[in-house]
């Protein structure tokens, strides 16, 4: 599919929604774009659980100031993207990160023919490139707070809500009710119980995913991207912190790479933690890591 641009001033970035088919699922999004040809299209990978809206002033950001198109979605079965009740949901980590994630991709191209790709993964969504078919497609990747990260590795006063999450109240509320309710348990967003579950299992397991290769999930091709892949990471991320961030480095072996470590303090900004990079008020760091782009 093709997007049709409205008459607009050529700097003026516009909202355009999408829909567009991963397998049986039809996935929503939305589009943001000027009137000019872009210099590349973002596809903004969500983090578990962050609907797409979340990321609205950093695709403003880029389609605006950079003139960069960012697409936006939401995964099958979430957000914008939910067509039935969650308990009636199939869906698993490996839905969303193998093939929404790459029908994203798809999508982006089928939209802005030619336009060079770029990957932006927010947490599950820097994971899974290595997964995912036609790597070649992509021309640049920034993953921000994405590491294969175990519950050892969370500082200790994080812990508790971790555990409350993987051996508490998480598993019991999903069991009982047939999807996460994590807006009740004031954990995020409600989530499909195969999201869940897989979820859980990765992160409670040494190695993370490793266990469901050649099954769940495709053997992954850790020489296939060969694009430049800048890794950010905060400095005061609990959920995945920095030593969490450098060890999905492997999984991007031939690639031109680089580390950007965010200390929120170098640009006079509060907390920014796992979530908040996406933020509107943490704008001024947002310059500094596309700049970051590795060489060689």
């Amino acid at each position: 599919m093709s997007i049709s641009i409205r008459t607009l001033n050529a700097g003026e970035p516009v909202r355009t929604p999408v829909e567009f088919r991963s397998g049986a699922a039809k996935l929503s999004g939305t589009l943001f774009h000027t009137a000019r040809r872009p210099c590349a299209v973002v596809v903004l990978n969500g983090a578990t659980g962050v609907p797409h809206g979340y990321y609205r002033h950093f695709a403003t950001w880029l389609a605006a100031e950079q003139n960069i198109a960012c697409l936006t979605y939401d995964y099958r079965d979430f957000g914008a993207s939910a067509k039935t009740p969650l308990k009636a949901s199939k869906a698993t980590m490996g839905d969303w990160g193998v093939h929404d994630q790459y029908a994203a991709r798809l999508a982006a191209a089928r939209m802005l023919p030619d336009v060079p790709i770029w990957v932006v993964g927010h947490s599950l969504g820097g994971l899974m490139l290595p997964f995912q078919p036609d790597p070649q497609q992509v021309a640049r990747v920034i993953t921000v707070a994405s590491g294969p990260v175990h519950f050892r590795d969370h500082p200790w006063h994080f812990r508790p809500v971790a555990a409350a999450l993987w051996y508490g109240a998480g598993p019991v509320a999903t069991a009982m009710l047939g999807y996460l309710p994590g807006r009740l348990l004031r954990l995020g967003e409600d989530l499909p119980s195969g999201v869940f579950w897989q979820w859980r299992r990765w992160c409670t397991t040494p190695g993370f995913n490793a266990g469901d290769y050649g099954r769940s999930l495709p053997l992954p091709d850790m020489r296939g991207v060969r694009a430049p892949v800048t890794f950010v990471a905060m400095t005061d991320d609990q959920m995945v912190p920095p030593e969490a961030v450098w060890r999905l480095m492997p999984y991007y072996a031939e690639a031109p790479k680089r580390q950007v470590t965010i200390r929120p303090e170098d640009f006079g900004l509060g907390p920014i933690g796992h979530i908040g990079f996406f933020r509107r008020g943490n704008a001024p760091i947002w310059d500094r890591v596309l700049a970051a782009e590795p060489r060689g």
